[in-house]
């Protein structure tokens, strides 16, 4: 029996400090700012005026705008490992099937991609040219991929795939990839394909299970 797909949500942990507060306005500040006009466009003057702060405010606690992207980094990584531990828990799934698995996740991920996508640009075009960065991207990739490759396999009996535990994750490789290439830098899409963001989910969803071989399905996808 098909079970009511959970809701997912971006996850933000609680801060502790109230001397978190100056900080934190200065993120929200700085990433609603990359969101509507990229990192690089994005000059240290908005972002405090946004933030009701100071100039003295940032540089007190940034060194320059590397600085800020390495802490927004921090952030959004330690909020997208929330978010992959509590979407990707085995009990939050308890009695889906993988076809349902799939559809949810992949349209959640389309989702994200799509709401932070300034943010999420200004760091792989950083990972390009900064060994750290890209280290700390893969190990996020990695843990992702891992919790998802983990949900896939207890569901093997139903891929048909002769190697599922490589399919399971270079098949979610793919799907991040193609996230990167048609909404980070959607030149691509934009230039041969005509799909909104449900449509491209779907697609996923259907050259995904292909991909793994998925055997059957109790209901139709979205």
């Amino acid at each position: 029996m098909a079970i009511s797909k959970p809701e997912l949500h971006w996850i933000r942990p609680p801060r502790q400090a109230r001397s978190q507060e100056t900080l934190d306005r200065i993120l929200d500040a700085a990433e609603a700012l990359v969101a509507e006009k990229g990192f690089e466009d994005t000059p240290v003057s908005e972002i405090v005026q946004r933030a009701e702060s100071s100039v003295g405010a940032f540089y007190a606690r940034f060194h320059d705008k590397q600085g800020l992207l390495h802490a927004l980094y921090e952030r959004y990584y330690e909020e997208a490992v929330a978010t992959a531990d509590a979407t990707l828990a085995p009990a939050r799934w308890e009695g889906a099937e993988t076809p349902e698995l799939i559809d949810a996740v992949i349209h959640f991920l389309v989702s994200i991609f799509r709401e932070r996508r300034g943010l999420m640009r200004a760091f792989v075009v950083r990972n390009h040219t900064h060994p750290e960065f890209q280290a700390r991207q893969l190990r996020l990739s990695h843990h992702v991929i891992a919790r998802l490759s983990a949900l896939l396999l207890a569901r093997r009996e139903q891929l048909s795939h002769p190697d599922p535990e490589r399919a399971t994750r270079f098949g979610f490789m793919l799907v991040f990839s193609s996230l990167e290439s048609m909404i980070l830098f959607g030149e691509m899409r934009s230039s041969l394909l005509s799909l909104s963001d449900d449509d491209l989910a779907g697609e996923l969803t259907r050259s995904t299970l292909a991909y793994l071989g998925v055997t059957h399905s109790t209901k139709e996808l979205r």
